[in-house]
This record gives C-alpha cells, structure tokens and sequence, in this order.
C-alpha cells in the first residue's frame, strides 16, 4: 500500500510528520506550483542532516529506501511508490536518510501554498475529539458497572 506523509513546520518552529490520506492528496496534486519538475538521484547510504525542504513540493519515490526524521524523534521509512508532502520551507527542518545501498531515485513536483495542505491543526483537531469521544464513552462504561 502507497504510504504518503507530510513534514510540516508547526507554530514552535519544530517539523512534525503526519499521515496524508489518498482523498486530501487528490485535493494537493491538483495545485502544481511554479517551476520545474525534478528527478533527483542520491547514492544510499546517507544523511543530510536538519535541513529545509527547499520548496513547497511532493517527492514520489522511484526507488531505493529513505527515512525522514523530526526533532521530536518521530520517524517515517519511505519506500519505492511513496509520496513526501514536503512543506517544512521553515523553522527547523529535518533530516534525510538514505537506508541501504541503493541509489534512491525520487521525482520533486512544485506545489502551490494553500488551504488544501495538510498541518497538525487538523491532526490536533481530529485527537480532541477522539480523545473526547473515549472519555464519555469511558464514563458511560462506568455509570452502567
């Protein structure tokens, strides 16, 4: 299965990595940003330490295994057919690192900025309300025991 993930800058200037769904990509892919498209090809293994995404783009994975981590620690492992939402042009920025020995092979698509890209405001919003859904549902349990 296609893993797409998204590396955005948060409000504390740290980079955050959270999971795009296929409907919210369909929505970003239709919003090509200025300038060219570019295939990129690094030899694996390797680290390009804390570093901007050098423009709003997506990065699909041709080939080869790479793993982006944020300063919270949290990891994401990339895999040939994967998409990177890379919106962290900001703040901290994160690093790459190229798994294996393979030569990685990856094609950059400029995006425009907008409305339709993913952020942990969303991601907060939707932890909330679950986190308020248990919590009732916790507490009804305990009416009825």
């Amino acid at each position: 299965m296609v893993q797409i993930v998204t590396v955005y800058p948060g409000s504390d200037g740290e980079s955050y990595l959270m999971d795009v769904t296929v409907e919210q990509f369909t929505e970003i892919v239709k919003h090509i940003g200025e300038g060219p498209t570019r295939v990129n090809q690094n030899q694996s293994p390797s680290v390009d330490d804390y570093h901007n995404a050098s423009r709003l783009q997506y990065v699909v994975h041709l080939s080869g295994t790479s793993e982006i981590e944020v300063a919270d620690g949290n990891t994401k492992r990339l895999y040939a057919g994967d998409i990177l939402v890379a919106q962290d042009t900001t703040g901290h920025g994160h690093i790459t690192k190229g798994i294996g020995n393979d030569v990685r092979v990856s094609m950059n698509v400029p995006l425009e900025k907008g409305p339709w890209l993913p952020t942990g405001l969303n991601q907060s919003i939707k932890s909330f309300f679950k986190s308020f859904w248990f919590l009732e549902n916790l507490s009804k349990a305990s009416r009825v025991s």
